[in-house]
């Protein structure tokens, strides 16, 4: 599940790209989320860019590889840039047809053996295991998303001194319709609140809006407002 791609998500949506290619936002859709994510990613042989979400690769870059879990991580560029960058990787989506693409890039781009796709519904479930950075971005849906359970699975995955990233929407963009839509984007803080971080503590290391340039459907220039949170688990 994702947006930007960039991934499964800029919509409001649900992930498995990177910043995204696709920058509308439609009407919330009545589909469950596997239907409305399969009929998305259907609708073209590409959905998202291709290319990193610029504050993955901002954060991750002086950070030493280990274990990543990519959550909503649609036709897999951000998964396969980790595995570049010396990381296994475990990227979950909730698309088959996503996922099946993401797959044959790693084989032709010769990283199967630094990566390992998984379909899994996680407002259901979620994948076991410790991670060294567990990353979401932009896990926002067309269709209903509780990611409050989501993102307390995530910090709880998160192993000690690992690192805990999260970036989505902050706002709506310029050329939305308000009234194709209810959705209210939450600030950064209120992101942060909603997190279940349990007991142990956690180091803030950014927590901010931050601004990045995009292009609207009508080609005009335009400036973007996402949340990023950065949190390393002290112990």
């Amino acid at each position: 599940m994702t947006p930007a791609d960039h991934r499964s998500g800029t919509e409001p949506a649900g992930k498995s790209g990177t910043e995204s290619s696709d920058n509308s936002v439609t009407e919330w859709s009545d589909k469950s989320d596997k239907d409305h994510w399969e009929e998305r990613y259907r609708q073209r042989e590409r959905i998202w860019s291709g290319r990193v979400n610029a504050r993955l690769a901002e954060v991750v870059a002086d950070v030493r590889p280990g274990r990543a879990l990519d959550l909503g991580c649609g036709e897999g560029a951000d998964t396969m840039w980790l595995a570049e960058h010396g990381w296994h990787v475990v990227g979950v989506d909730i698309s088959e047809t996503a996922l099946s693409r993401a797959a044959a890039d790693a084989a032709a781009r010769g990283l199967s053996e630094q990566v390992d796709f998984v379909q899994m519904n996680l407002a259901e479930d979620f994948p076991a295991g410790s991670f060294d950075l567990v990353s979401a971005q932009f896990l926002h849906s067309m269709v209903h998303l509780d990611r409050d359970p989501i993102f307390a699975a995530a910090a709880g995955a998160v192993a000690p001194g690992g690192t805990l990233l999260i970036v989505d929407h902050g706002a709506s963009p310029p050329w939305a319709d308000p009234a194709a839509h209810d959705h209210v984007f939450p600030s950064v803080e209120e992101v942060l609140d909603s997190i279940d971080l349990g007991d142990d503590p956690w180091e803030r290391v950014r927590v901010e809006a931050v601004d990045r340039d995009a292009v609207g459907p009508d080609g005009h220039q335009a400036v973007l407002t996402d949340n990023l949170i950065v949190l390393r688990r002290v112990r």
